[in-house]
């Protein structure tokens, strides 16, 4: 079966990968203790001293379940992309890439993009999305609150809402919430309350966000997670930037340019502690090795939050001021 798509634009998306491959591959291959649908197992993406949770049959689909975490609810692409750090067209590439010799043809696809050889030359086109930007509303309210994110930082961070999106002239409507964050280069949407498919992107890992809201110099910057986490720290006027993805080694050049304008550079990634695998205090440790002046901040597993929005969320504004002033006060020697 060789590879068939309407024209050298189209995404690759979760359809064409199963055309090639069942949702219980992608979840035997990646979900280790898992052998049978219904059958419960434990969970390897957090501590689980006894099964909790199973893969069944739902809506004619695959789900993860796991009832020790509710929020892990995946299906079988969703679950690649938070076991590995990354976001959901991240997944399809992983997927696409561990299961090489299932696809055929002499085409090359991508994720995100097909590439296409035109003359002998490898031609890849980004895919394009554009939005339809809608009001605020008291839904957008009741979300942003919760973190004490306004709309005038969200407008600082170019955050939007957004009521329709188009992904190469396929429109598609956003039936739950959904936003867009305008980068130079492209847009990532943002859908908090959809558990299969919150993140959709064609920004390239080289942007950094919140780069372009940095003040020129300061005392202190962190790295974080998030765009979201980026902004509860602009809540507190601390500088900060967040790679694209968790999982992504920062480049040197980005590091030593923070290294000059600020004299404490600050890590802030997340703490999974219900996990074995804790993927953001595992690259925190290897940035640490090849920067050895950055200081890892870990927020600990009694406030029960595995990133500064969730703290801020979870116990309050002044809970996380206090702890992020403590931990600069206590890493940050006096001259």
């Amino acid at each position: 079966m060789g590879i068939h798509y309407k024209d050298s634009n189209v995404i690759l998306h979760s359809d064409y990968i199963l055309s090639y491959l069942t949702e219980y591959d992608i979840f035997r291959r990646y979900c280790s203790n898992f052998i049978k649908l219904g059958a419960k197992f434990r969970s390897e993406l957090r501590k689980d001293n006894s099964p909790t949770v199973s893969i069944v049959e739902w809506n004619g689909k695959l789900l993860y379940k796991d009832f020790g975490n509710l929020e892990h609810t995946f299906n079988c692409f969703s679950y690649v992309a938070y076991k590995y750090g990354t976001d959901f067209v991240g997944a399809l590439n992983i997927v696409y890439s561990d299961f090489s010799s299932s696809f055929n043809g002499n085409d090359s696809v991508v994720a995100g993009r097909f590439s296409h050889r035109v003359g002998g030359e490898l031609s890849r086109k980004k895919s394009e999305i554009k939005v339809r930007v809608r009001n605020w509303n008291d839904s957008d309210k009741d979300f942003w609150v919760k973190y004490h994110i306004s709309k005038k930082i969200l407008h600082k961070f170019d955050v939007f809402p957004v009521d329709y999106y188009w992904v190469n002239d396929s429109r598609f409507k956003a039936d739950t919430l959904t936003y867009a964050f305008k980068f130079e280069n492209g847009f990532k949407l943002y859908r908090p309350y959809d558990p299969i498919h919150k993140w959709f992107s064609n920004v390239d890992s080289q942007t950094v966000q919140g780069y372009s809201q940095l003040p020129a110099t300061g005392e202190n910057i962190f790295i974080t997670s998030s765009l979201k986490d980026v902004m509860c720290l602009d809540v507190l006027n601390i500088p900060s930037i967040a790679f694209q993805s968790e999982m992504q080694m920062p480049r040197q050049e980005v590091c030593r340019e923070i290294h000059d304008r600020y004299n404490t550079v600050f890590l802030l990634y997340d703490n999974d502690y219900t996990s074995e695998v804790n993927p953001g205090q595992s690259m925190a440790k290897k940035i640490i090795e090849k920067y050895p002046d950055f200081i890892n901040i870990c927020i600990p597993s009694h406030f029960e939050s595995k990133d500064i929005s969730d703290l801020i969320k979870n116990k309050g504004l002044e809970v996380g001021k206090l702890f992020l002033q403590q931990q600069c006060e206590a890493h940050i020697k006096p001259t």
